[in-house]
Order: C-alpha cells, then sequence, then structure tokens
C-alpha cells in the first residue's frame, strides 16, 4: 500500500500538482478579500486569475522551443536582466519605501524576480560548460561572480529577501556540480567572521525584524505586530479551522499583508492544521516531481535546471510557511503560486515550464 502510495506520488503530473496549489490561492486570496459587510475590498483572486492566464502563452512557448533556447541565451538574458536592475535603482517606481519595479505603461516589471531566472539560467549553463573545472578555486570564482552581482543590486532596492534567495540557489547547484566541499564553506565562514560588520549594513526595519523574531513582544504594536497576529491567526485555527471567510484575525482586519506575505496564516486560520498539512502535502507531491525529473534525465544541463528549480522552490515555501509561525524572521518572501503578485507568480510558471520541458525531452536512463 505505501509502495502504491509513493509510486502515485512520484508519477503526479507536474501541471496537476501546480494547479491546485494555484486554486487553493485564489480561495485563500478571495478571503482575505472579503470584508464582514460582503463587500470586496479588493478581488485579489480575480486578479491573480488573470496572471495566471496571463502565464499560458509562455508555459507554451518554453515547452515548444524547449529549456536549451533559453540556456543557450543565459547570459544575454543575465545580461539584460542586470541592466534591468540598474535602471530600478535609477528611475524605478516607488512603493512602501523600496524601489523595486519598472514601469512600461500598462504593466510594472520586477526585475528582482526575473532574476530568479535569469540567474539560474547563467548559473547552469557555467557549471555544465567544457570551461567550468571543478576541481579548483577557479571554478568558484566566476559563480560567485555571478551571485554576487545581483545581489548587491537587489540589497539596494531594498530587498533583502529577494536578495536571500539566490543563496541556496547558488550552494545547491555548485554542490551538485560536484565542487570541492572547502570552497562552499569558505564564504559562510566569511559571512559568519564578519556578522557585525554586516549588521552594521542592514536598514533599521531589517534589524528590528530579526530582534523582533528573537522577541515578539518587544515591540507588540509595532515591528512584532504582524508575527504576532500571525502567530494568533494560525493557532486559532485549530484542527480543522474555522471555515473559509471566517477567520477573525482575517476578516477584522488585524492581519496585515494577508494576501502577500501572510496567506498561509489566512488558510491556518480559517482551514486549520487539516488545511495546513494538504498545502505541505502539496508541496512535498511538488518537491518529489521535481527531484524524480532531475533524476531521471541523462541531460546534464536539463539535470542541473531542475535541481536549482527545486532549490528556489523549497527555499522559498519553507522560509515563508515558519516565518508565519514565528519560527524564522520575516523576509518578505512569497509562498510559491499562492502568495498574489503578478511578477512571482509568473517567474514561478516560467520555472515549471523550464522543469516540464526537461521532463519531456529526458532520456531515461
Amino acid at each position: 500500500m505505501i509502495s502504491n502510495l509513493i509510486y502515485k506520488i512520484k508519477n503526479a503530473d507536474l501541471f496537476l500538482i501546480v494547479a491546485a496549489l494555484c486554486v487553493i490561492g485564489a480561495l485563500a486570496l478571495h478571503s482575505a478579500s472579503y470584508t464582514p459587510n460582503g463587500i470586496l475590498d479588493k478581488d485579489f483572486a480575480k486578479m491573480q486569475f488573470m496572471w495566471i492566464l496571463a502565464s499560458l502563452p509562455i508555459i507554451f512557448l518554453v515547452i515548444k522551443f524547449g529549456y536549451e533556447q533559453l540556456v543557450d541565451k543565459a547570459y544575454i538574458l543575465y545580461g539584460i536582466n542586470i541592466i534591468l536592475l540598474l535602471l530600478v535603482l535609477l528611475i524605478g517606481q516607488t512603493r512602501l519605501g523600496a524601489r523595486r519595479w519598472l514601469s512600461f505603461g500598462f504593466f510594472f516589471l520586477q526585475p528582482s524576480e526575473l532574476c530568479k531566472v535569469t540567474f539560474i539560467l547563467a548559473l547552469v549553463k557555467y557549471v555544465t560548460s567544457k570551461h567550468y573545472k571543478f576541481y579548483n578555486i577557479y571554478g568558484f570564482i566566476v559563480p560567485l561572480i555571478l551571485v554576487i552581482v545581483p545581489v548587491v543590486l537587489i540589497i539596494k532596492q531594498p530587498d533583502l529577501g529577494t536578495a536571500i534567495t539566490l543563496l541556496p540557489i547558488f550552494f545547491i547547484v555548485l554542490f551538485a556540480s560536484g565542487i570541492k566541499k572547502r570552497y562552499l564553506f569558505a564564504p559562510v565562514i566569511t559571512a559568519v567572521v564578519s556578522s557585525p560588520f554586516l549588521w552594521s549594513l542592514l536598514r533599521q526595519y531589517q534589524k528590528n525584524r530579526i530582534l523582533v523574531f528573537l522577541n515578539p513582544n518587544m515591540d507588540p504594536l509595532g515591528a512584532g505586530y504582524t508575527v504576532i497576529q500571525s502567530k494568533i491567526a494560525v493557532g486559532s485555527g485549530g484542527f480543522l479551522g474555522k471555515g473559509w471567510m471566517s477567520g477573525t484575525q482575517n476578516q477584522l482586519n488585524f492581519l496585515p499583508e494577508r494576501h502577500t506575505d501572510f496567506i498561509f496564516s489566512v488558510i491556518g486560520e480559517e482551514w486549520g492544521f487539516i488545511g495546513s498539512l494538504f498545502i505541505l502535502i502539496l508541496f512535498l507531491l511538488l518537491f518529489l516531481k521535481l527531484l524524480k525529473i532531475a533524476s531521471s534525465t541523462s541531460h546534464h544541463e536539463g539535470r542541473m535546471l531542475v535541481i536549482a528549480i527545486l532549490a528556489l522552490f523549497w527555499f522559498q515555501a519553507t522560509v515563508n510557511i515558519a516565518m508565519t509561525m514565528g519560527l524564522m524572521p520575516v523576509t518578505g518572501l512569497p509562498l510559491p503560486f499562492i502568495t498574489y503578485g503578478g511578477s512571482h507568480l509568473n517567474t514561478a510558471m516560467l520555472l515549471i515550464a523550464l522543469a516540464k520541458s526537461v521532463e519531456l525531452k529526458r532520456k531515461v536512463f
């Protein structure tokens, strides 16, 4: 029975898993839009659905032409993305104290989200090229440059959460490429030793998030308010939850940013432990499916690409869910396919299309 279940899990369709997450996200976003008087404050679910529709042509084109086309042009795409990040600092749109968006008239582009894709493509292209020397320090320098440049530019926006997202991709891809472990430990040790200096570079609100993580009650009406309300929401859901659109923390507007950073808190309150566990199972299915695709392809580029995509989704989901329960500092990372937002949703869909392309073109050993 268990072996049959594992077999079905491993053979679940990638798009089916993503569709389930998107449907759950739409339901949670509709609830986050709902007010006690029955009026939608803003129909986030409808807007999210429009973004999903907008991503369908991207998925079709990626699958039609294959991931190899994008990997071949990885350095060009990466360079264009760096230029866009520079333009953000010069002429970008500012919202809530952060300059992260470029305006193109009828839509806004967030280059830091796009950088997740272009960085993955560039890193994969390099570590799978004949020029990559994984057995010496020279094979570490170029990937280090590839990650440092966008990280610095994204931190300047400021967007520390997205910048940090690139780091696990960097380490996991290099580890999977076979590079010597001492080259990976060196930057970690350097970061630990220089942590007092790095602390001084953080903005005050970033320091407050870390301090509040250590002690949420130090500023219960300020920096610690969101974390406290999120923990109340998740805890009050109990085993079965309060019911869809019946969460008090959500409906009475006690929970800030409930359609973005803290959408999992809405799910935890309204669907309880069972609903939260179902979300975790869906993400586990997604990770297992990506792992199966990576392990069953004979294409080195495809394998490394899917490993990088898996690293990204795993990190974002883990950090987002953990921060809603006060287990990690608030970073602003989205919950893949569930958090509201066009840029990160289209980015996630593009990455899923790349993984599906690898699956369709793989050659099983």
